[in-house]
């Protein structure tokens, strides 16, 4: 049962995968299907609209209907199919609706006494609408599957002394084999071998965990040195990469979605708009009005009601912003989050790899009995093997190490210690306070960055030549050069909290915190504890208000899902965090969260504008209609010449 177990969990994994590619090449077909059927029916309705004018070809009501209602059901069929739906479900008054109600009220027209016939009205609307969902498809046809995606992340393969399996299939208690440069597929402990694991991708914890023989290492992280084996405590479906993915599942379901402007308004717009035509038929009637005059105003006051230069001019709009934003190395996956991202008031960040490099480097160095030079020439010289990040930080800021020509021999690494080296003539150990103590060399703490090892702002290596004390490097991750500018642009744009949330020892935490001037940090989380702060500030947060989290790594991915809106980084960031994110900054940035905000803030103004210019011509011009003044040209221009310039005023957030 176990084995049928396990091969099924493999294949639920392997179908995730082919639907998810399924959907994604279903999407890509239904805009090139809704292209062609734009390029047609224009085509089909300048065809017609000759027909219509030619002076040899002479057509009646009838079949000049037969004529245009091609290109009209051709572009319309799904609108209308909507519409219907929407009755049907209890939800009759939404753009569809009034769109199929305006564009039949535009064919019915012609057919009253001493009507002029308005079909190409109806196409041109019904074109111009799908125009629009052509608009909106590409903008938010981008939405992420961080599910499936995150499954890709996850190891492919475990190493069995009986061979190479999925990790699905290692029971609990089998003994894997992990290399150097692998990732850890299960959680379990080490029964044989020791070496540095990479955590950073699961706890934000930027140094990477000595290991040895009897430690846990949990799944999700890198192997970097020595080959160890490791019995398995957990199935993969307990293991800790699987409770993340589980977490941003969950996560999403909670996700606050913002809906568009133009939905949220239709709404009101499109109810109100249809009981005033109804109204306008009927009620004038009664007092002796004659009826297919007042008909002839209440369908004239539906086409000019028509919502099309909202239903495409907004799209356009929130589109145009996002070309925009991406031209400045800013991809936001949707128009709604742009909704958001302008209502941003709290901003979350994630330290190692989005306010810090997450890689290591030298900021100090202190000898005792040499110079600093010669103190960082045999460190370098020593670490010249290794693939620990320490080693290649000290290697970088000694980069004559590899063409000076010394000579290095009996390179030892001690799990747990360091390594030592010959280097010429001189032992050399490099390592930490325990190396220290074994070659007998008596070390101190460094003096000039506080009193006390826990005290420590970075990591201490020391370093004993012929087994006397030679001095020390201190190494940190650097804080990025525009991450202060980036807290500083935030609180010039109203922001009023920004917090750090890091994985990261309590005193590393508490000197980037106050070096770049945030509001608030919390240290040493995991990725759960992440998820409960994020939930801790949405829960404070006012209504209106919006959040907005930052992050880089696979642990960030639940918390990215959760918050209001999430921003990834793209350039060094995971995939998973990639994914589950609604703007990834491709460049890496923290200064361009700023640009984003403003960008957001800018095109919901421009959509404003639209909407407000749309509303007030209109309203003027029903009001016309109303009173048997405006003429269907009028109705025309309120319709077509609005969108038209709604339009061109929605280009212009393109230019960011």
């Amino acid at each position: 049962m176990a084995h049928l177990h396990e091969h099924h969990c493999e294949s639920c994994s392997n179908h995730e995968h082919e639907h998810h590619h399924e959907h994604e090449h279903h999407h890509e077909h239904s805009l090139k299907k809704q292209l062609w059927l734009i390029i047609v029916t224009a085509v089909l309705l300048v065809i017609a609209f000759f027909i219509e004018h030619s002076n040899t070809i002479h057509l009646s009501k009838w079949q000049l209907l037969l004529v245009y209602i091609v290109p009209y059901l051709l572009i319309g069929h799904d609108t209308l199919r909507e519409a219907v739906e929407g009755v049907l479900h209890g939800d009759a008054f939404n753009e569809h609706f009034l769109m199929s109600i305006a564009t039949i009220g535009a064919l019915c027209i012609g057919f009253l006494p001493g009507a002029e016939t308005e079909f190409p009205e109806a196409v041109f609307v019904m074109l111009f609408f799908q125009v629009g969902e052509l608009f909106e498809g590409y903008a938010e046809g981008k939405s992420r599957d961080s599910i499936a995606h995150l499954m890709d992340i996850r190891p492919d393969v475990a190493h069995l002394e009986r061979g190479d399996v999925s990790p699905e299939a290692v029971a609990v208690g089998e003994t894997i084999i992990i290399r150097p440069g692998e990732k850890v597929p299960l959680d379990g402990v080490i029964i044989e071998g020791s070496s540095a694991l990479n955590t950073v991708a699961l706890t934000g914890e930027s140094l990477p965990r000595e290991v040895a023989e009897g430690d846990e290492v949990i799944s999700g992280c890198v192997n970097l040195s020595g080959v160890i084996r490791v019995r398995t405590t957990k199935v993969f479906g307990e293991s800790t990469v699987s409770k993340i993915i589980s977490l941003v599942e969950n996560a999403g379901e909670n996700k606050s979605k913002s809906e568009t402007f133009i939905t949220r308004f239709a709404r009101v717009y499109t109810p109100v708009v249809v009981f005033l035509a109804l109204a306008l038929a009927v009620v004038p009637t009664l007092f002796g009005g004659d009826f297919p005059t007042w008909l002839y105003r209440a369908l004239m006051f539906l086409v000019v009601s028509c919502p099309c230069a909202l239903v495409i001019s907004v799209p356009l709009t929130f589109f145009g912003g996002i070309g925009g934003a991406s031209r400045k190395g800013i991809l936001v996956k949707g128009a709604n989050y742009m909704d958001v991202l302008a209502k941003v008031d709290t901003v979350v960040f994630d330290k190692t790899g989005t306010l810090t490099h997450g890689q290591f480097a030298v900021t100090a160095v202190h000898p005792d009995a040499c110079s600093e030079h010669e103190l960082l020439h045999l460190a370098a010289h020593v670490e010249h093997f290794t693939t620990h990040p320490i080693g290649a930080a000290l290697r970088d800021a000694f980069p004559d190490e590899a063409t000076d020509g010394c000579v290095v021999s009996d390179v030892e690494e001690i799990a747990g210690h360091g390594i030592r080296a010959r280097v010429g003539e001189q032992m050399v150990c490099v390592g930490n306070t325990k190396m220290m103590d074994a070659v007998g060399a008596r070390w101190h703490d460094c003096q000039q960055c506080g009193h006390g090892h826990q005290s420590v702002v970075g990591t201490i290596i020391h370093v004993a030549i012929d087994g006397e004390y030679a001095g020390h490097i201190v190494i940190n991750d650097q804080v990025k050069a525009d991450s202060a500018e980036a807290i500083a642009a935030l609180k010039a744009l109203g922001v009023s909290k920004t917090v750090m949330l890091t994985g990261d020892r309590q005193e590393v935490a508490e000197k980037v915190a106050a070096e770049l001037g945030l509001s608030e940090y919390h240290a040493e989380l995991l990725p759960a504890d992440k998820v409960a702060h994020v939930e801790r500030l949405l829960s404070e947060k006012t209504d209106g208000d919006c959040l907005a989290f930052v992050g880089d790594g696979i642990n960030d991915a639940p918390v990215l899902a959760r918050a209001d809106v999430g921003i990834a980084m793209g350039g060094l960031g995971s995939d998973a965090a990639i994914e589950a994110a609604d703007v990834v900054l491709m460049d890496d940035k923290p200064s361009k969260i700023a640009l984003a905000v403003r960008i957001a803030r800018r095109t919901l103004s421009i959509a404003r504008q639209n909407v407000w210019f749309a509303i007030g011509v209109k309203v003027a011009v029903l009001v016309l209609a109303a009173l048997g003044i405006a003429t269907m040209w009028l109705a025309v221009f309120a319709d077509v010449g609005v969108t038209v310039l709604a339009v061109l005023n929605a280009m212009r957030a393109l230019r960011c």
